[in-house]
């Protein structure tokens, strides 16, 4: 297989540092170091709008709110988190663009989307969260959209809820970690949110009756954890087996897999790189250490939905590399095992610049192969956000 570039969007003004896919529309997030957000359509991949003025410095993550409101007054909420150590929550109602998502005629949608809905007071800067004391890093939206996390330089984690329209709540500021927090993620069916660290840590937390707390510390990794992502489980087991996969500046990318959980009646014996708390413990080990790719610090990763042994990372070194997990037959006992491998790269993937952010993301446009199909979006440096499709040799 390899990485073959579809096309791209009009450069920023400047860097560019992570796009986020809409969970169910095709419309794509791209926050930037020029303060502003840009909406992009995944059906034409052309620029539809621009969202300015809510923060004072560079927007470093945006987050799509799940859909999880009345399906006759659909809206669009975007958490932003910029270097000005605040917080945002955007809106948009969406119910004229639900009609045309379903619509085979994609010019027909732009324009409805482009010209009629395209008012400065389309998005509404409707909440700033107050309460980080430097850089925002990360914001991360929980699979229900009841709890918002963010974190920051200031070393903490903040776990806010929306109490209702407009109102947010923090209900913890966790500080476990002893450096610049640079990634949040929630696991994708449970209230279970994951945090990744300048001091080389990965630490999971879940919420204890009324208070949050650590549940579990997964070391390995020597230097910073730029970012992890959690693997979509598969109906046949669901998630009790859940995997998280980190990337580092110690240029590894890692494969954690839970192996006991306070719902568990009984924990596998593993090496000792877990902090257990009483009641709500989880046991992860470190299951893979994947092929090597990369020449410089690994700055994203992101695992495939669709493809579930599929994961693509990007770096300083301006490579992407896609990884596959194969079954492969052990020597004893004729036992199958499982085997990552490097099965797509492309080097120079934003000329000289360095790859901030990859992703996947289910494919809208006409080029679309086969139903399911997923595309790798990559973000850099140069201002570029670029497509590509996993293709054949």
């Amino acid at each position: 297989m390899r990485l073959k570039k579809i096309t791209s969007l009009p450069p920023l003004s400047d860097r560019a540092w992570l796009s986020a896919p809409h969970p169910t529309l095709p419309l794509l997030a791209t926050c930037s170091s020029n303060k502003t957000v840009q909406i992009s359509s995944l059906r034409t991949f052309t620029p539809l709008s621009t969202i300015e003025g809510g923060h004072k410095r560079s927007i470093r993550s945006v987050a799509w709110k799940p859909n999880t409101g009345p399906q006759d007054n659909p809206e669009s909420v975007l958490a932003t988190g910029s270097f000005d150590a605040t917080a945002g929550i955007w809106r948009r109602h969406e119910g004229q663009h639900e009609e045309h998502i379903h619509s085979h005629d994609h010019d027909d949608e732009y324009g409805r989307y482009g010209e009629e809905e395209e008012e400065e007071e389309e998005w509404r800067f409707a909440v700033v969260l107050d309460g980080h004391e430097s850089e925002v890093k990360s914001v991360a939206w929980s699979a229900g959209g009841s709890f918002l996390a963010t974190c920051s330089r200031d070393k903490s984690v903040w776990v806010w809820e929306e109490m209702d329209d407009d109102n947010f709540e923090t209900i913890a500021v966790l500080q476990e970690h002893t450096q610049d927090v640079k990634c949040v993620k929630w696991h994708p069916e449970e209230e279970l949110l994951a945090s990744s660290s300048y001091d080389d840590t990965i630490r999971l937390y879940k919420e204890d009756v009324d208070d949050w707390a650590c549940c579990a510390v997964l070391t390995g990794h020597t230097s910073t954890v730029w970012d992890i992502d959690f693997e979509k489980p598969k109906p046949s087991h669901g998630s009790a087996f859940s995997r998280l996969v980190s990337c580092s500046d110690d240029l590894t990318v890692r494969i954690w897999t839970r192996t006991s959980s306070s719902d568990s009646s009984s924990f596998i014996n593993k090496p000792p790189s877990i902090l257990r708390t009483n009641s709500i413990e989880e046991q992860w080990t470190e299951t893979a250490c994947l092929p090597a790719a990369h020449t410089r610090t690994i700055y994203s990763v992101s695992w495939c939905s669709s493809q579930p042994g599929r994961i693509v990372s990007c770096g300083g070194d301006g490579k992407l590399a896609v990884y596959e997990e194969f079954e492969v037959e052990a020597h004893e006992h004729g036992e199958k095992k499982k085997e990552w491998r490097i099965v797509a790269e492309v080097g120079g993937a934003h000329g000289v610049c360095e790859v901030n952010n990859v992703c996947w993301a289910k494919r809208w446009d006409k080029g679309k192969r086969f139903e399911g199909e997923d595309l790798v979006i990559s973000t850099g440096d140069d201002g570029v956000v670029s497509f590509w499709e996993l293709a054949l040799e």
